[in-house]
């Protein structure tokens, strides 16, 4: 536990029924620790032993904490511990893709009790995608691993910028049908919870940082590529959103100056070079060069050409290849700005692991400076196709430890119950 983190002076009760400020701090503590006696917490925060056993007393009633037995002696008396409980309520992380949604339940500890996912045209069909968004949400919850939990919040991946000042509204150069509004205010209300948001790829970060590939650093960027291409970078341990929360913007960095069209106005955007729409365009442009490829002719999704490049299918190989070489060129570019110390790469075209890395790390080796590339890991994320929807949640749940009002009232089956009976 990092002290610098805790600030310890000048805090006051701001809600009398909730723990203050201070009791937040300790509660992360404790959620860090996960098992810690009383001395512990005063030795680690400098607090006095009376502040902690007050601060305690406070937690217990939450539910959030409970005193499991006694711990090792030092030499005095054997101390009670307390422990964070994990399955004390559960989380809701939404995915909105472009052209999926998926919704993952967890725990207090990012781990997954349920997951729902289903093909939709997220972009062009607002009122459907927000059917399906309740829908899933529904089914993730109405599982035994859920019964008797209470719900902190939802958590909502959005598949275009996010401005902090105006969480709910949408690009309407990325999602023009939407008419820049998310629209998910009911959702909500439905199960009286918290509703937060933010980019895809900054949750896809978050996930990694937390529970990935990136635990151990505090420094990384975790590139999504999917239908459209995106960055998440975090930046002394926080995810880094920019002035206007458009930081990570990867897939419209100019490769090609004289390239194809971009949605956002602009040529040869990566975007347009390895976006899912892309890919399928230039297996087309290749079929007549291998006919005897499976792809050849026929109608196909990205899914088939990275099903086809682990199957050894050339003309999937050699679309794979174009792309890596073109992802690196933007990493590099990444690695001389930025320095970070990880790279994770997640999205559809992760799925081909090493077909897509070796040439992509070939292509960083060669246009980085040697100091930048040494520091830098380049990695598949470990966390697959959860990662975005585990990230969401994640966010509810760094909310809600540094303020532990986020957290609902933990009681009886029939409180938790009362909370999503509208559903």
């Amino acid at each position: 536990m990092n002290n610098d983190n805790l600030t310890w002076k000048g805090l006051r009760r701001s809600d009398p029924d909730r723990p203050r400020p201070l009791a937040d701090a300790v509660l992360r503590l404790i959620w860090e620790e996960r098992r810690i006696s009383r001395a512990d917490i005063a030795r680690l925060a400098g607090l006095s032993r009376s502040t902690v056993s007050e601060i305690a007393n406070e937690i217990l009633p939450m539910g959030l904490v409970a005193e499991i037995g006694e711990g090792p002696s030092r030499g005095g008396r054997r101390p009670i511990l307390l422990e964070f409980q994990d399955d004390a309520c559960v989380i809701l992380g939404v995915e909105m893709g472009a052209a999926h949604v998926a919704v993952a339940l967890t725990d207090l500890r990012g781990k997954v009790l349920s997951w729902q996912s289903r093909e939709h045209p997220v972009r062009s069909d607002p009122p459907g995608t927000r059917q399906v968004i309740a829908d899933l949400c529904r089914l993730c919850v109405d599982v035994p691993a859920a019964e008797g939990r209470a719900l902190a919040g939802i958590g909502v991946a959005v598949p275009c910028p996010v401005d902090p000042s105006r969480p709910d509204h949408l690009s309407s150069v990325v999602m023009p049908d939407w008419g820049g509004a998310l629209g998910l205010e009911d959702l909500g209300q439905q199960y009286y919870v918290p509703v937060l948001v933010d980019n895809d790829a900054n949750l896809g970060a978050l996930a990694e940082h937390w529970w990935g590939l990136g635990e151990k650093s505090d420094n990384l960027a975790y590139i999504k590529v999917a239908t459209g291409v995106g960055s998440g970078h975090v930046i002394g341990g926080d995810i880094y959103r920019g002035a206007t929360g458009v930081a990570g913007e990867i897939g419209h960095v100019a490769i090609d100056p004289n390239g194809g069209p971009c949605v956002c106005g602009l040529r040869g955007c990566l975007v347009t070079l390895v976006g899912a729409h892309a890919l399928v365009a230039r297996a087309a442009e290749l079929g007549a060069e291998y006919p005897e490829s499976s792809l050849a002719g026929a109608t196909i999704t990205v899914h088939d050409i990275e099903s086809a490049a682990l199957a050894g299918d050339p003309l999937a190989l050699q679309v794979i290849d174009e792309a890596a070489g073109h992802l690196g060129t933007a990493i590099a570019g990444l690695l001389n700005l930025m320095n970070p110390a990880v790279v994770v790469l997640g999205g559809d075209l992760a799925r081909v692991g090493d077909l897509l890395l070796a040439p992509l790390r070939e292509r960083v080796r060669n246009r980085t400076l040697v100091s930048s590339v040494a520091a830098a890991e380049i990695l598949v994320s470990e966390l697959g196709i959860q990662s975005v929807a585990v990230g969401a949640a994640t966010m509810v749940l760094k909310a809600a430890l540094s303020d532990s009002r986020l957290f609902p009232a933990i009681g009886t089956a029939a409180k938790a119950d009362s909370r999503g009976s509208s559903s």
